[in-house]
């Protein structure tokens, strides 16, 4: 395994694989690699000739008043994993070699998506997402990059920015993966106090409780969606947390009717909620078939 921390070094690499017809997998991290990211890996090792990661905590998608300078940076435990699952490279650019000393000033926006669920709440956040991805795909050249469905919205903006800007790569959305318990993994699960961690999959429980009361059929969208909400505040009521959001969009993130009755059986929905558990911020999502 090598670690590549140059952009232009990484471009050449990924020109002679090319060139050598190999096929480039891509996991795109932030690094405090876990479990989730590990299944990532493993799809990329299984589909590709060679398999890339890059271990970037990006300062563009973070707001003034996040996590950006605490957000852990364990890149020892990191780069160990990555031999561990035999990835080929790591691609590990410090902040100077992604952006321009005098900051950036070309960025990447999927309109209407980010408008709403963690955008409504995260001003610029997914503009971020996007202009990293944008450059990382022009800098490793995939031609299949691997995405978990835990990050849903992230997962659609990418999605659409690739068919939207005609970029060679192929999306591969990976199932979330969680812990024995529900709680979807995280890095931001290492914020979490043990009394905090003992709670925090009532996130997991709550979509399941929504979806068991739309699959009744008894109910408005929204009231399952109060009810739901009362549930998870009495599931977390021995700690200090707050739900930010509890939503339900279709697939394609588009707004559902709020009469079961009018949408179609067998039609796909999505559940979506993002709680502060202290000072932690937790999403999740699970899939409804209606």
């Amino acid at each position: 395994m090598k670690v590549i921390k140059k952009t232009h070094q990484m471009q050449i690499i990924s020109d002679k694989l090319r060139m050598q017809g190999k096929t480039i997998g891509f996991v795109p991290t932030m690094g405090a690699l876990h479990q989730a990211h590990i299944e990532l890996i493993k799809r990329a090792r299984k589909q590709n000739d060679i398999v890339i990661v890059s271990i970037f905590v990006n300062p563009l998608q973070f707001g003034p008043k996040e996590d950006y300078n605490k957000y852990p940076r364990p890149i020892k435990q990191d780069l160990k994993i990555c031999r561990n699952e035999k990835v080929d490279y790591v691609f590990y650019p410090p902040v100077d070699e992604m952006y321009p000393k005098d900051g950036n000033l070309t960025f990447v926006e999927v309109t209407k998506l980010e408008d709403i669920l963690c955008g409504k709440y995260r001003s610029g956040h997914f503009r971020g997402v996007a202009t990293v991805v944008s450059k990382l795909f022009n800098i490793v050249k995939p031609h299949n990059a691997y995405f978990g469905e835990k990050d849903y919205q992230q997962l659609k903006i990418i999605e659409r920015m690739v068919n939207d800007l005609n970029f060679d790569v192929k999306i591969i959305p990976v199932p979330t993966v969680r812990d024995i318990d529900g709680l979807a993994y995280s890095s931001r699960n290492l914020y979490l106090s043990d009394k905090e961690r003992s709670v925090a999959s009532s996130l997991y429980k709550s979509l399941v409780f929504c979806k068991e009361l739309i699959q009744q059929k008894k109910y408005t969208l929204k009231q399952c969606i109060q009810k739901s909400k009362k549930y998870l505040d009495t599931l977390l009521s021995s700690v200090e947390h707050k739900i930010q959001y509890f939503e339900i969009y279709d697939n394609d993130l588009n707004p559902v009717p709020q009469n079961l009755k009018e949408i179609p059986s067998g039609k796909r929905i999505r559940i979506f909620v993002a709680v502060f558990i202290g000072n932690t911020r937790l999403i999740d999502n699970i899939e409804v078939t209606v």
